[in-house]
């Protein structure tokens, strides 16, 4: 061997020993890793080692080669080893300082924590009902003309209801008209029959607005109304409809109903409809949930519909009252208080939709 041949196998020596101690003391792999580039990269010691090779005579090149890619077979032996064990030593750190305690219990989520508003639960459940009778769902704008709030409706232009003190009006049109937010949901009626061609069925249930508010009342509250017109309906039909709707809502076998003679411009003849208080677990009373009549033949002729061929039955009801009814709830304005707490107590559950067959509010 010539004297350049024993000095690169010198600083071979030298290189395995240095390499090998470093990569023993590596404390973490990113240490390690700077190793790596450091002897095996582009640039590194061992690498450069190889590129050297041309620099020897041709008989020294195989055996310095040999020795080269030894080296280079070793280094990555080393770091490899010296990874797994550092790997190893930083998962079972991991394992001390990350700790799950698996006996906590588990957080429930929106489905356990969310709640139905009262009101909303009502809503389809009335709806539910009156789908079972063969009614379809109404609907109609909140802003409103005076003509189909009140003119279509046979409310004359002198009634109470009409006033300021009554109903919420928006400022007067060039023309001297003005138009009102809704006060009950029978516009809603007046458009559906204007639109289609009886026989109609019908409930229109949504938000309506007076200028009202105490325990019982509130400037925007909620109704359901119920239109049924073709040329057979007489009041019997209307009664027994009303009596099959509170049955299933209250879900009570047993229910008296009784139909008060009262006044709405709209209806001829009209009455207030009572039903027996042991719906609410409260017996030998009577309690008013709402109005009904025979439609005003005045209505008809306003729509188009001849009065002489075509009757019909309407009847309506505040879906707020109802709700406090069935679920004891004894302040109106708290549906609209946003009170959490309120609403763990009263509200339904997600999953909790109102079927007819498994029973409205099990």
């Amino acid at each position: 061997m010539d004297a350049a041949t024993a000095a690169s196998g010198s600083d071979l020596k030298k290189l395995e020993s240095d390499l090998t101690a470093r990569i023993g003391d590596a404390a973490d792999l990113a240490v390690l890793d700077d190793l790596r580039v450091g002897a095996l990269g582009k640039s590194g010691s061992v690498t450069g080692l190889l590129k050297s090779l041309g620099g020897l005579p041709p008989e020294a090149r195989r055996g310095f080669g040999q020795e080269v890619n030894a080296l280079k077979q070793q280094v990555t032996e080393l770091l490899e080893a010296r990874k797994d064990v550092l790997q190893r030593a930083a998962l079972a750190k991991r394992l001390e300082t990350e700790l799950a305690d698996v006996t906590l219990p588990v957080q429930p989520g929106p489905l356990a924590e969310g709640r139905i508003h009262p009101l909303s639960q009502v809503w389809d459940e009335i709806t539910a009902i009156f789908a079972d009778l063969g009614f379809a769902v109404a609907e109609g704008p909140h802003i409103e003309t005076d003509d189909y709030n009140f003119t279509r409706l046979n409310i004359p232009a002198e009634h109470p209801a009409r006033q300021e003190t009554d109903t919420f009006y928006f400022k007067e049109k060039a023309d001297g008209s003005r138009l009102v937010l809704r006060t009950h949901t029978s516009p809603v009626q007046i458009r559906t029959m204007l639109a289609h061609q009886p026989p109609i069925r019908i409930i229109a249930p949504g938000r309506v607005y007076r200028c009202e508010s105490d325990q019982t009342h509130t400037p925007m509250f909620h109704q359901v109304e119920a239109l049924v017109i073709d040329e057979e309906t007489h009041m019997g039909h209307l009664k027994w409809t009303i009596a099959e709707f509170c049955k299933a809502f209250f879900e009570v076998e047993d229910l008296r109903i009784r139909l008060r003679a009262s006044h709405f411009p709209f209806t001829e003849p009209s009455m207030e409809v009572d039903i027996g208080t042991e719906a609410i677990g409260k017996p030998g009373g009577w309690l008013e949930i709402g109005g009904s009549g025979m439609v005003h033949p005045n209505v008809l002729r306003a729509v188009g519909l001849d009065p002489e061929r075509y009757q019909g039955f309407a009847f309506g009801m505040g879906l707020d009252r109802m709700a406090m009814l069935k679920y004891g709830i004894p302040d109106l304005r708290d549906f609209f208080a946003a009170d959490l707490r309120w609403l763990k107590h009263y509200g339904f559950l997600p999953l909790d939709m109102p079927s007819l067959a498994g029973g409205l509010s099990s």
